[in-house]
């Protein structure tokens, strides 16, 4: 496996970066069979709903859009959400959606910097879990998550923090 390219930088999504987002989540066989949107519709057909979508998320201080760019291009995403709870305490946990890299670069440890990011962040604003979910078929994945100190505790994958 190859070292992750340092010319990917990760920042917050931008209004315009949400075509290139819906094609990274479009390119996604899974997806596209779980969400009828996606196959029914080329991004562009239904572009004001996902910058609807977008802008809710952008506006909500417990939501953070990331996209890794490289060379102008986006090349994956993921959404991290904060969650306040009663439970451990009364802590937050943070919630990882929608993690996708361009077909291109996978399996060159993008997928892991931006997991690394999100759960970086995820300390850094005292998050006492990092959950996701990820579906049954995406055995990959599920190693992917489990590299990464995940444990299918539930329907869903967690990691304490």
């Amino acid at each position: 496996m190859s070292a992750p390219d340092p010319t990917v930088a990760f920042r917050r999504a931008r209004r315009e970066d949400v075509p290139a987002i819906v094609a990274l989540l479009a390119d996604d066989t899974i997806a596209v069979q779980r969400d009828a949107e996606l196959a029914e519709h080329a991004p562009g057909d239904a572009i004001s709903d996902y910058v609807r979508a977008f802008e809710a998320i952008d506006l909500d201080p417990r939501n953070f859009l990331l996209v890794a760019e490289q060379h102008g291009t986006i090349v994956g995403t993921l959404q991290l959400t904060y969650i306040p709870s009663l439970s451990r305490r009364g802590s937050e946990r943070a919630q990882v959606e929608a993690v996708r890299v361009h077909r291109d670069l996978r399996g060159r440890g993008l997928g892991k910097r931006m997991m690394e990011w999100a759960i970086d962040r995820a300390r850094e604003r005292g998050c006492r879990l990092v959950q996701l979910t990820t579906d049954k078929r995406r055995t990959d994945a599920h190693r992917f998550y489990a590299g990464l100190g995940f444990e299918s505790s539930h329907e869903g994958m967690k990691l304490k923090l």
